[in-house]
């Protein structure tokens, strides 16, 4: 299928969730480009329509006012077909939210073990939630609390031990099946 034949056709969406540093947005961006869909990126879509990093969102507003904006978005700040979307790590745990992403388009959860997350993320200060005394353990915390919402929105697809490219063709041949 040709870029303009997906642009034609009005495929659903993909929404990618999941932990931070579980690949969402590369593997978004590669799925993307496969599919010959838009990429956007919930956490930068907020940074320019609000004019803060996220980090500076969190310090300045709390984590629920960041969430409230995630689910505006959602709800109504982007095209409803031929995107795939990567959903900030704690975007799918709200009351209500695992639902309303199901109802957009088709929602497949990147999955890691905390251990290779926080191999993933450390050193990396623009992630809020791990500014922390011991971020490994807080990884393992919020991982448990957020594991059911996680579940609950759809296919997971493990990101351990598979590189970009296997992680991308798996998450193609989930939409192509589901769309």
């Amino acid at each position: 299928m040709t870029f303009l034949e997906n642009i034609c056709s009005n495929k659903p969406n993909l929404y990618l969730v999941g932990f931070m540093g579980t690949g969402k947005s590369t593997v978004g961006r590669r799925v993307a480009e496969k599919l010959g869909f838009r990429f956007i990126d919930v956490d930068k879509a907020i940074e320019k329509e609000e004019g803060l990093s996220i980090t500076e969102l969190f310090a300045q507003r709390g984590e629920e006012a960041f969430r409230k904006l995630e689910r505006n978005f959602i709800e109504s700040g982007h095209p409803d077909s031929n995107c795939i979307v990567s959903c900030g790590g704690g975007l799918s745990v709200p009351e209500g939210m695992p639902e309303l992403l199901k109802e957009k388009g088709i929602v497949v959860c990147l999955w890691a073990t905390p251990e290779v997350i926080y191999e993933r993320t450390k050193g990396n200060s623009t992630r809020p939630l791990l500014n922390v005394a011991d971020p490994l353990s807080s990884i393992r915390k919020l991982l448990e609390q957020r594991e059911p919402s996680y579940r609950a929105t759809g296919i997971l697809v493990s990101t351990v031990d598979r590189g970009i490219a296997a992680v991308s063709e798996a998450v193609v041949r989930i939409y192509q099946v589901q769309s």
